[in-house]
């Protein structure tokens, strides 16, 4: 028995035929789409590296059915750049060295444009630690990450102050 779902991925509209209702969200992304940027770590929802957004909001793309996510919008990290620009947390990463052996990266920059998204990542680099304490980094590239998102979402406001003005 196959399921029908829609999913809009990276802002294209996709009709996708699941034989299993328990494929997960990062299993379809990873094997079935071929969208690898989104890493599969613990599968445990633990390290942060399939984080996705979803409608917006970050999640464990590991933890999520395919089938439970019908109609929804998802974002992966193959979806952030505008052709050979890049988002403003890429290149803030870039910037701030908040990155070293790359695996854990895309989770962490999904995870920060989320963080900005919601609101929640503010002026204070203990609340974007909280903020970010899904994601893990097994290199230790915390405090480039922690500068990384303080900077994207300072340039985030200033560029959103400028459309406004």
């Amino acid at each position: 028995m196959s399921f029908s779902i829609s999913l809009t991925v990276n802002g294209v509209r996709r009709n996708i035929e699941l034989e299993d209702p328990r494929v997960t969200l990062l299993d379809l992304l990873r094997e079935g789409l071929d969208l690898t940027g989104t890493k599969k770590g613990c599968d445990r929802g633990q390290c942060g590296a399939c984080t996705v957004l979803i409608d917006g909001r970050r999640i464990n793309s590991c933890l999520a059915l395919a089938v439970s996510h019908d109609g929804a919008d998802v974002l992966t990290i193959e979806g952030i750049a505008r052709g050979d620009v890049l988002h403003p947390v890429q290149a803030a990463f870039i910037a701030h060295d908040g990155l070293q052996c790359g695996f854990c990266t895309p989770g962490q920059i999904m995870s920060a444009i989320g963080l900005i998204g919601e609101g929640q990542a503010g002026d204070d680099p203990e609340r974007v630690r909280e903020g970010m304490s899904g994601n893990l980094c097994r290199c230790g590239a915390y405090a480039g990450i922690t500068e990384a998102v303080l900077e994207a979402q300072q340039d985030l406001v200033t560029a959103n102050e400028g459309r406004s003005a």
